[in-house]
């Protein structure tokens, strides 16, 4: 057909013209009235890609508004003697991409790639990640379709078509608020990153960055044993079969563990060890009784709450049908021939652990506590604590690792100690929370979170013409939220009597909320209670108070632009939440509570203080809001002091080593060490001078002494 080879040579532009009455607003608006008040339209792309030649190829892209394709151009890359044809594609797609938000006043969310373009341009979706804070996908779309007029019976299908493809499938991944959906698979597996069709990370080389040789040495060793090979060797036949690994909890989104999980079966995909992730069906029921059962453990719910007969019966009944109808018929990972090495990732599910030993007892089982336990209420005979703890010590008592955060009076006094190991929470480094973000981008999720506001009628937050303090965490009992607001409140008295130049800064109280969470509305309600007594009467228009959506990108931007950050909680387990603060150069001020001490160091990259001292809290706040040398100080030493442990890759390092020390039919005793000293010495690996490492001494994790 004469008419399709000349369209398969054609390039030719985007078509849609920006409105000039829209172009002639925005640029009229002040720059801090406009900065996040004025709306980026959420848009998606697709991209493909055919060879020319060894040196030139076609690239079409497609623009979808999540309803209907809007615009399409198809260009043409040509390397010259010396360039790399991949490179001059990844610089196109983000001068094309960045040039059409400008003029379009749009940001790009997600991105489907051709299976054809991402093996031309090897990375084009971690690069969209990385730069643009693009979701980017590789997807499958057809390349040839049915010609009645062709000898061959097919004729090929133009990038700017394939593209179009890729683009309306990449949106169906997506939730209305521009969210990737959650992926569950058969058997309530959690499949991370949409079963793995999108991709963040450009292979083992991001995550080799982000660590120290010791580090990286040491997962890559367990790594190659879990795959099957021989200690040492680097190629060469297998040794036995690879070691499969299951683990499960409560949820797949919302909370610390559900966001380590993610980044673990990510990371453990591109390591090619065999590590999945089960979740049972949610139970509201079954919810409200262990997140009762958190507080209690904690020390923080209702004195009169008490956790019955009928409520344990309750569990074990979820957690038991859970396990038949999903994890014990035949290629479940609890049948014969599934998983070898099981974590217990949640307090909710010790119930399983019996379940476990009785169909599987070569099974080796890792129980991870994650929570504060408050061993010294749990040894009250009779007490809601010692309720709680014995249900559940009767079942991880049959587990052969008990896994603890490295913190005083942690463990109750029956667990022993040979069984215990240390091993701190972790956050990732190139995942939505911490990546670098664009001005472009925080623009965007600021007007996000003002039209949050305005749909609440909550105060709005004002950057850049306002600075501003924040906590980021749960609606919880335990994270001391009227302390923050006390604190604030002395903060500003403070600011306006000695520094009457000044405008204090605003207060922002955010975070996630989780399914398996029924008390953070009950929490957010009494915020707004205690703000609209008489005596915060002065600040309350000052302070925000928002449950964000299940977007990292979103608490990224949040963090990335306050000036300070605090973490007053009254009981806490480990809240790495203050190691991705640190990340961001942000000087924390926080309580000596839980794992928050090992995290900052008093005086060079934050403040510590006891717990409810809200007069010393205001104190270091105004010291860190008026000082600007202590300000940056403080900001560059915090960056480069956070240890590679609370990292993706360290808390990979314990579970690999974990899982193969347990895979060998070795017997575990860790005596309260740390996980990450025992993987490092047994992988010949010692951590590098001058390199950040959590604090080893002075940590008394049954409270005896």
């Amino acid at each position: 057909m004469p008419g399709f080879e000349t369209s398969q040579a054609q390039t030719y532009p985007f078509d849609t013209v920006p409105s000039q009455e829209r172009r002639r607003s925005i640029s009229s608006a002040t720059q801090e009235a406009g900065w996040a008040g004025i709306p980026l339209v959420p848009l998606y792309i697709g991209a493909a890609a055919t060879e020319v030649d060894a040196k030139t190829v076609r690239i079409g892209i497609s623009i979808h508004d999540g309803v209907y394709s809007v615009d399409t151009c198809i260009n043409q890359v040509a390397a010259k003697d010396g360039e790399h044809l991949e490179d001059l594609i990844r610089k196109e797609a983000i001068k094309t991409i960045m040039l059409y938000s400008v003029q379009h006043n749009a940001k790009f969310v997600g991105a489907g790639v051709t299976l054809d373009l991402e093996r031309i341009c090897p990375g084009i979706c971690a690069c969209l990640w990385r730069e643009l804070d693009i979701v980017g996908m590789k997807l499958k779309v057809q390349t040839e379709t049915v010609g009645a007029f062709e000898d061959t019976g097919t004729v090929p299908v133009d990038v700017d078509e394939q593209a179009d493809s890729a683009a309306r499938k990449c949106v169906m991944y997506f939730g209305p608020n521009h969210n990737p959906a959650l992926a569950i698979a058969f058997r309530n597996r959690v499949g991370p990153d949409a079963q793995g069709a999108i991709r963040l990370v450009e292979g083992l080389g991001e995550y080799e960055a982000t660590v120290h040789k010791g580090t990286w040495n040491t997962v890559l060793k367990y790594a190659y044993e879990l795959r099957g090979y021989k200690a040492g060797r680097t190629e060469g036949g297998l040794q036995r079969p690879p070691t499969k690994i299951a683990s499960f909890s409560a949820t797949p989104q919302g909370g610390g563990v559900a966001l380590m999980r993610h980044a673990l079966v990510r990371f453990c995909t591109e390591l090619g060890v065999d590590l999945e992730w089960y979740i049972p069906k949610p139970n509201p029921k079954a919810f409200r009784i262990t997140k009762t059962n958190h507080n209690i453990l904690q020390g923080v719910a209702d004195p009169e709450a008490r956790f019955d007969e009928d409520k344990q019966n309750l569990l074990n009944e979820w957690i038991g049908t859970n396990a038949k109808r999903y994890w014990l018929t035949s290629g479940g990972p609890l049948a014969p021939g599934g998983a070898d090495v099981i974590i217990i990732d949640d307090p909710q599910m010790p119930a399983l652990i019996p379940i476990i030993k009785k169909v599987r007892p070569e099974a080796k089982i890792i129980y991870r506590s994650h929570i504060e336990v408050r061993s010294d209420l749990v040894d009250r005979p009779g007490s809601p604590q010692e309720q709680v703890w014995r249900w559940m010590w009767n079942y991880i008592k049959q587990a052969d690792v008990f896994i603890s955060h490295p913190v005083d009076k942690f463990v109750p006094h029956d667990v022993p100690l040979e069984m215990v190991g240390l091993m701190p929470a972790c956050t990732d480094w190139l995942d939505g929370l911490n990546k670098p973000l664009r001005e472009w981008d925080l623009r965007f999720y600021h007007h996000d979170l003002r039209n949050s506001c305005n749909e609440l009628g909550m105060n709005q937050l004002l950057y850049p013409a306002r600075e501003y303090i924040t906590q980021i965490a749960r609606f919880d009992p335990s994270k001391g939220i009227p302390d923050v607001i006390e604190s604030y409140r002395k903060l500003c008295a403070r600011v306006i009597q000695d520094t009457p130049e000044k405008l204090p800064p605003q207060l922002l109280l955010c975070g996630h909320g989780a399914i398996d969470d029924p008390d953070a509305s009950i929490v957010f309600a009494e915020t707004m209670e205690l703000l609209a007594q008489p005596r915060y009467s002065a600040i309350a228009k000052d302070v925000v108070v928002m449950r964000i959506g299940p977007s990292d990108q979103m608490l990224n931007a949040l963090m990335t632009t306050a000036k300070l950050v605090v973490q007053l909680s009254l009981r806490e387990g480990f809240e790495v939440k203050v190691s991705e603060a640190l990340h961001h150069g942000k000087p924390v001020v926080a309580t000596r509570a839980g794992g928050i001490p090992l995290q900052i160091q008093h005086g060079k990259s934050g403040f510590l203080v006891d717990v409810g001292d809200t007069d010393a809290v205001a104190n270091h706040l105004f010291d860190l809001y008026t000082d600007d040398d202590l300000y940056a100080k403080m900001s560059d030493y915090a960056k480069a002091s956070v240890s590679d442990e609370v990292g993706t890759v360290g808390n990979a390092a314990c579970w690999l080593y974990l899982a193969a020390k347990l895979a060998r039919g070795q017997v575990l005793k860790p005596n309260a060490r740390w996980i990450t000293d025992m993987a490092m010495e047994e992988a010949g690996q010692r951590h590098e001078l001058g390199e950040p490492v959590l604090p080893r001494g002075g940590i008394d994790i049954k409270g005896e002494n």
